[in-house]
């Protein structure tokens, strides 16, 4: 496949220009993705949202809304003549529109505080947040406005005008310059450190333009697009490094730049593939959770790593062939020969070092890595709100100013939704449960019972005592349901807890009781996969304890930041709280896959220098002196890459980025540099042992390049001898 791109490189290149054009034609002309919407299957939130949907037509369980919070100056109260005038028409200009379903005073509803300093107004709309016309909005604004004027202090929470945070601006453009610094200082020279950013850049665009393409017939959301983007870009610098590493490698033997670009693929290109498909596999196992959302994002990023295995493994020999000489640096260009690397390097040195003490050095990452993964022991899942949004935007504000004037617990109400088809006296039943619910410790008060047309359908809301987010909230919500037989069985009716706090408290359960199956599939797979590449069985169980040691260590990081708060100010997380639910289940998933790239490509040349007959332990020497540098530049690349998402307005985003990064570099500097040689050192030989019969049983793969040891430099010209030119000008 490398001879041919490179022979053919005027087709490749024009091939993967019409395929970018034909798709980013599609983006532009397919329609705009839809809302992600908030469907999570199997979880009792979700059922009593779609018997609401079914018992109360027209009333959208995620239709927007607006609670709009007025408090008075300080010292005076919104029941004042002059506030409540004020307020009543700020309400009133709410409610015009053909998109309003209702505006609800907060006089009318008794939405009042205890100190009466402040008070709310409801507003639903009959269509989703991003269904609301420019229009609908502005008269929203232009009310909000009014009230100001009077001299109110009057903030927006809700869906209607909440702000839509940025995937990671200038920040991402950051990363992809130190990605260029590091390709710059590894290769030292522009062409080489330039191809791996261009051709990463053309397998980005081609992937998020098919995801815009397919986003509104497949339901792909922007969230997808941004976790596709960056394993897209992180992978695909990466795998076109190792690629471009290797041809400069095999020109430094000896041969011509065509055959140096078939055999870096067949080399090099080969771990790429395993490589890609440990992240594709661990990217895919994503469905296993079950939860629609999260089994697009993973099977869209799983596509755009695929686009950039294809990528290296075709446009990037095929880029070569254009400039064979340009990606060599410039001393070899100055001195007209190419210097084959010495025996004696940073890699193998370090190598080295480990080989004479194994034990001390494997203690130790263990140790490192187990200290920080000790916060894990305080996880706390969850989904934070308006309280995880910096200060700036009004729906913190709104949220603060609600907790303040009415107690933490308001900002997350329980519904609770009574099916009472089968109770004898419908509307008795529904007190009963009412009273109940009521007087559970941890609840302050209960709203007035609302029932649907039919009567035999009402639901109503329980406000916590404690915040959302607060563990207490989530033993409340356990102990309704809990003491829930005993009063559906007195009243005849049936009733379901749902809610925002609710749904998050389910989604985080619904997580946690995934994670083991997900890891299951996943490792074992993955394992699979490493025990044909590598023909051992210890060295993928090695891997996976290694993976174990970083994802962990990276998790309890991600802990101690966002959850404890250490830190949290250098990175912009004005407010600590519970870890996304679905954070646990995206690291172990991604960090697998990029922790199995490094592993690949490590190890592949340690395998390959053993099958060529080197001892264990300079098989060890072998693998460092030509993969420890590309390996570093790589992570480093990643890093930065994943780094630049740090600075998205959107929690989960950086969660993830910050989470990546951390895990990237505990991965590629403590495992793979550490735990993995010290590991190997002590296992010796028996480190490459595998039984008879299942070295049978597997399929063989030749990801060493064992086959092209043995066959002849091909020297065959390409058709213009473009590239044999530039050979003779060298």
């Amino acid at each position: 496949m490398g001879r041919l791109a490179f022979r053919r490189r005027r087709y490749v290149v024009l091939l993967w220009v019409a395929i970018l054009a034909v798709v980013g034609f599609g983006a532009v002309s397919a329609p705009a993705a839809p809302d992600p919407g908030s469907s999570m299957p199997g979880i009792e939130s979700q059922k009593a949202f779609d018997l609401m949907e079914e018992r109360f037509p027209g009333a959208s369980a995620d239709g927007a809304n607006a609670r709009v919070v007025f408090v008075a100056p300080d010292g005076q109260k919104i029941t004042a003549s002059a506030h409540r005038a004020a307020v009543d028409r700020a309400v009133e200009e709410m409610g015009h529109g053909s998109q309003v379903a209702g505006a609800v005073g907060p006089f009318q509803a008794k939405a009042v505080s205890e100190d009466a300093s402040t008070a709310y107004a409801t507003v639903t709309y009959k269509v989703k947040a991003a269904d609301l016309t420019d229009g609908t909005k502005t008269v929203l604004e232009d009310a909000v406005q009014q009230a100001r004027d009077s001299g109110l202090t009057v903030e927006v929470g809700g869906s209607a005008l909440a702000t839509q945070p940025a995937a990671g601006g200038a920040a991402e453009g950051i990363g992809i310059a130190i990605a260029a610094v590091v390709l710059l200082m590894t290769f030292g020279s522009l062409a080489a450190a330039g191809l791996p950013l261009l051709t990463a850049i053309i397998g980005v665009g081609v992937s998020m333009a098919s995801i815009l393409t397919l986003g509104s017939t497949l339901g792909l959301s922007t969230t997808s697009g941004t976790l596709a983007m960056m394993l897209g870009l992180a992978c695909g610098i990466d795998y076109a490094l190792f690629i471009v590493s290797r041809y400069r490698e095999e020109r430094a033997k000896g041969h011509t730049p065509q055959e140096a670009a078939g055999r870096a693929v067949g080399t090099a290109g080969s771990a790429v593939v395993f490589a890609g498909l440990t992240v594709v596999i661990a990217l895919a196992g994503l469905s296993v959770v079950g939860v629609p959302t999260l089994t697009k994002m993973g099977l869209a990023a799983a596509g755009a790593v695929v686009v950039a295995v294809i990528v290296a493994l075709t446009l990037v020999p095929a880029v070569l062939a254009f400039w064979p000489n340009a990606v060599l640096s410039r001393s070899s260009r100055r001195r007209g020969r190419i210097k084959e690397s010495g025996e004696n390097n940073g890699g193998s040195r370090w190598a080295r070092f480990v080989l004479r003490r194994p034990l001390p050095v494997l203690l130790l990452s263990v140790a490192g890595l187990g200290v920080l993964a000790v916060p894990v022991t305080g996880l706390q899942l969850g989904t934070s709100g308006d309280e995880a949004k910096p200060t700036s935007t009004t729906e913190r504000r709104a949220y603060d100013d609600l907790a303040k004037g009415f107690g933490p617990g308001f900002n997350g109400p329980l519904t609770i939704v009574v099916d009472a088809r089968k109770a004898d006296d419908p509307k008795a039943a529904v007190k009963t449960i009412e009273e109940k619910i009521g007087a559970t410790k941890g609840v302050v008060s209960v709203s007035a019972a609302r029932f649907n047309p039919a009567g035999d359908t009402a639901m109503f809301s329980a406000v916590p005592a404690d915040a959302p987010t607060s563990e207490k909230t989530k033993d409340l919500v356990h102990t309704i349901r809990s003491e829930r037989p005993a009063t559906e069985s007195a009243t005849g009716a049936e009733f379901e807890v749902t809610g925002t706090t609710a749904v998050n408290i389910d989604v985080a359960q619904k997580m946690q009781d995934a994670l083991i199956p997900y890891l299951v599939v996943v490792v074992g797979l993955a394992i699979l996969l490493l025990m044909v590449v590598f023909r051992s069985l210890l060295v993928p169980v090695k891997a996976a304890l290694g993976f174990l040691l970083s994802v962990l260590a990276a998790l309890g990081s991600v802990v101690a930041v966002f959850q404890w708060g250490w830190g949290a100010g250098l990175l912009g997380v004005e407010q600590t709280g519970p870890i996304m639910s679905m954070m646990p289940i995206f690291l172990v998933g991604i960090v697998f896959g990029l922790a199995m790239d490094y592993e690949v490509f490590l190890v592949a040349r340690m395998r390959e220098a053993y099958v060529h007959g080197d001892g264990p332990g300079e098989a060890v020497v072998s693998g460092f002196r030509h993969s420890a540098r590309v390996v570093v530049a790589a992570a480093l690349i990643m890093m930065a890459v994943f780094s630049g998402f740090v600075g998205a307005g959107e929690s989960m985003i950086k969660m993830i980025g910050f989470g990546l990064a951390i895990a990237v570099m505990f991965d590629a500097f403590v495992v793979r540099m550490a735990f993995v040689p010290a590991v190997l050192a002590l296992l010796g030989r028996r480190a490459w042992w595998m039984p008879r019969w299942l070295d049978r049983l597997l399929p063989r793969v030749d990801v060493e390049g064992e086959a092209l040891s043995g066959l002849p430099s091909s020297a065959a010209p390409d058709r213009d001898g473009a590239a044999d030119r530039e050979t003779a000008r060298v």
